[in-house]
């Protein structure tokens, strides 16, 4: 049913399920998984960075550093379950990313993480979830995560 299945991850909280789900499905279906981590170019290009001297010291780094130890963790984890993965680290706006991504590579199902944030939160930014669910015309997948 799954030949390749794209986990979306941003390597919080809210991504832990969606990673065990994912893991679980390409086991399930002997499917490639894609892990896919966006840094948001929206958070590094809003940063005047003043107090650097040197670029790979900005946020843009910061990012990709904690793009990549998120893509590792879930190479790791998927490898334990004998599942094979393919990571990729992109920059730009993370729902038009993800959804590109799908499409580019054919996947047959997108899964994503969320976590309840304030009313407040999500009306000043909105939610990556929400804006790929909207978008995208491949099946998707969210799972939830309850942070106490």
């Amino acid at each position: 049913m799954y030949d390749d299945i794209l986990l979306a991850t941003d390597g919080e909280v809210g991504s832990e399920n969606a990673t065990t789900h994912a893991i679980r499905l390409a086991s399930l279906h002997d499917a490639m998984l894609h892990a896919l981590f966006v840094v948001d170019e929206a958070v590094y290009s809003a940063y005047s960075g003043d107090e650097y001297v040197d670029e790979r010291e900005g946020p843009e780094h910061g990012l990709e550093e904690v793009g990549e130890n998120a893509l590792a963790a879930v190479r790791a984890r998927a490898a334990d379950d004998g599942v094979e993965t393919v990571e990729t680290l992109r920059r730009g706006r993370p729902h038009e990313v993800i959804v590109d991504y799908a499409t580019d590579n054919d996947v047959d199902l997108i899964v994503l993480g969320t976590r309840r944030h304030p009313e407040e939160y999500r009306s000043l930014l909105g939610s990556v979830t929400d804006r790929v669910v909207r978008l995208c015309e491949r099946p998707v997948t969210v799972i939830k995560t309850t942070v106490e």
